[in-house]
């Protein structure tokens, strides 16, 4: 009896773990879709994060990206900038905007007060302190090539405001108006060339054809002077002044930063070159915005086209 007992005691021990083993089998497979998720996971260049479906306090840790939210139609709290006076197209948003600094790297010490639910960076600035801004708020990084990635970057935040439907439309308009300009422009600009060039940080630079404003210009279908119509990592390269005949357009727009780029483009007017430079002998040199055409968002984009009508349409 003692053997029969304990082997009725075995089976019925079994039977109990089989109930409750089925039991949390079901609880398990049942789970995601009886209990709803506020966020959804984000792949990005740092790893995986679970972003907020609805972000109400995002930090921009990049002027790109602040402008991409802002054309999204969501305003960050707080940003960094790379600028003294803010371009046109931003003056009026960052009144309202927290400025963490010029830096890029943001104070760890603002960024905490500030209580974000989502910080979104651009990997080479931000991965030195991921850890950090991850334990303050979900934190996701973007694989920022330079400006020539600065379509894929208004994807990637986009994708991460959960704003697709909305880039959609932003790029609806920057096409519309594309296609504007090249309508009013006609057919008599196809044989300009136009000319970029931006002095900054005691450095004259030219922007070639994958850069973010280059890439505008093509879309317009405006030609470029042959040292300009190339692509190079990062989209821009040095000039120096035995070389500025490579800037040689039928229109040049300059594109200065701050008092001691106005006096290297004061310095610049001074070598014997450029006199000889099409667009000076014919009065088409035109000054631009700096922090506009070297924007890579489609708010500046838009401040570019802009510049566009104003100058060679008008």
């Amino acid at each position: 009896m003692n053997i029969l007992r304990q082997a009725r005691f075995v089976f019925l021990v079994m039977l109990a773990c089989g109930i409750v083993s089925a039991c949390s089998s079901r609880s398990v497979q049942t789970a995601p879709s009886s209990e709803p998720t506020n966020c959804h996971i984000v792949q990005h260049a740092l790893g995986e994060t679970c972003v907020p479906n609805q972000p109400q306090r995002v930090i921009a840790l990049s002027v790109p990206t602040l402008g991409d939210a802002l054309a999204l139609g969501v305003k960050p709290i707080a940003s960094i900038v790379y600028f003294d006076d803010p371009p046109p197209y931003l003056a009026e948003h960052l009144e309202s905007i927290e400025v963490l600094g010029q830096e890029e790297q943001p104070n760890l010490e603002k960024v905490l007060a500030l209580k974000p639910d989502l910080i979104i960076g651009i990997k080479y600035s931000t991965e030195a302190i991921y850890t950090q801004l991850s334990q303050i708020a979900p934190t996701v990084v973007d694989d920022w090539e330079g400006y020539p990635s600065w379509r894929d970057h208004f994807d990637f935040v986009a994708e991460v405001l959960g704003k697709t439907e909305a880039a959609e439309q932003v790029w609806a308009n920057y096409h519309q108006r594309i296609e504007s300009l090249k309508a009013d422009l006609g057919d008599w600009v196809q044989d300009l060339e136009i000319s970029f060039v931006h002095i900054c940080c005691g450095t004259i630079d030219i922007d070639l054809k994958n850069s973010f404003n280059g890439s505008i210009l093509e879309d317009v279908g405006l030609r470029r002077p042959p040292a300009q119509a190339v692509p190079v990592e990062g989209g821009i390269t040095l000039l120096s002044e035995e070389r500025l005949m490579d800037i040689d357009g039928d229109v040049l727009f300059v594109a200065t930063d701050g008092n001691e780029s106005a006096r290297k483009l004061a310095e610049l007017k001074q070598n014997p070159l450029w006199n000889q430079l099409r667009a000076v002998q014919q009065d088409r040199v035109y000054p631009v915005n700096y922090p506009t055409w070297r924007g890579g968002n489609p708010l500046a984009a838009d401040a570019v086209i802009d510049d566009l009508f104003k100058h060679l349409v008008n």
